[in-house]
Order: structure tokens, then C-alpha cells, then sequence
């Protein structure tokens, strides 16, 4: 909270520090509010351009997986939006996101698996199109 944007993508960076040039430049592509504010204080920043920057801050070191819990919680559904068009185009670049998320059907329309938990067992698994249209699964889970 006491760092700049621009601070904490150095801080992602870290492992990496030679390229963070072409890594912040590829992160304020994917979020361009991040680059609009980049000198402000991160404590100051909303719910959705925090987890933003989280989201940044972690692709900074460039992993090979990106574990995501429930990125879309608090936040508007605006920044929902951008938040999970942002993940499906991380996907598209073959970057792995595990994405634990209570928003099923967002969730369900960019992934290509899908696991449904319940009591910490897997109830079902399989194509996440498969598990979106299962009918058991709208009853209980998505409200259809």
C-alpha cells in the first residue's frame, strides 16, 4: 500500500529485472488503467484496479502458472468483465490460470476444464462446455 503501480510491478519483476521494461509495457497493454495511474499510491486504488495490479504484479516474474482465488469478488460487474476478458486472453496465450471463482458461469465460459468442489470432494469434472450445460449443475450451482 505504500508503493507506487509502478512500484509493485518492479517488485513482480524482481527475478527478471533486466527485462521489466518490456514486462511492464506488455502488463499496462493488458490494464491500461494501471498505466493511467502508475505513479499512484496502490493503497488508494479501487477493489478492481488493486486486483488488477495483483494480477500484473504476479505475470511480472512470468509464470508458467497463474493461480487465481475468487478474482472477481467485490468488484463491479464493469470490472468483472474486463477482469475475465483479461484471463481468457492470458489463456489464449498459453499461460495456465487455475481459477477458483464463485461466479460459475463466467468462470465455465473461459476455462476448458472444469472441477465442481463440494464438501472439498469433486462432484464432477470434465469440459468446462460440458459442465456449464449439464442440467444438474444449472439446478444447483447457476440458478437454472
Amino acid at each position: 500500500t505504500n508503493l507506487t503501480i509502478e512500484e509493485n510491478l518492479r517488485m513482480g519483476a524482481y527475478n527478471n529485472l533486466a527485462g521489466f521494461t518490456r514486462l511492464r509495457d506488455r502488463m499496462y497493454s493488458l490494464f491500461p488503467r494501471l498505466k493511467e495511474r502508475r505513479s499512484q499510491m496502490a493503497g488508494t486504488m479501487s477493489g478492481g484496479e488493486q486486483q488488477m495490479l495483483a494480477i500484473a504484479r504476479a505475470l511480472m516474474s512470468e509464470p508458467v502458472l497463474l493461480m487465481l482465488d475468487e478474482p472477481s469478488l467485490g468488484l463491479a460487474p464493469k470490472i468483472v468483465g474486463e477482469l475475465f476478458a483479461t484471463i481468457k486472453q492470458l489463456r489464449e496465450e498459453n499461460i495456465t490460470v487455475l481459477l477458483v471463482e464463485q461466479n460459475a458461469t463466467a468462470a465455465l465460459t473461459i476455462a476448458d476444464r472444469a472441477y465442481v468442489l463440494e464438501n472439498g470432494k469433486i462432484m464432477l469434472s470434465g469440459p468446462a462446455p460440458e459442465v456449464l450445460a449439464n442440467p444438474e449443475i444449472k439446478r444447483m450451482y447457476l440458478g437454472g
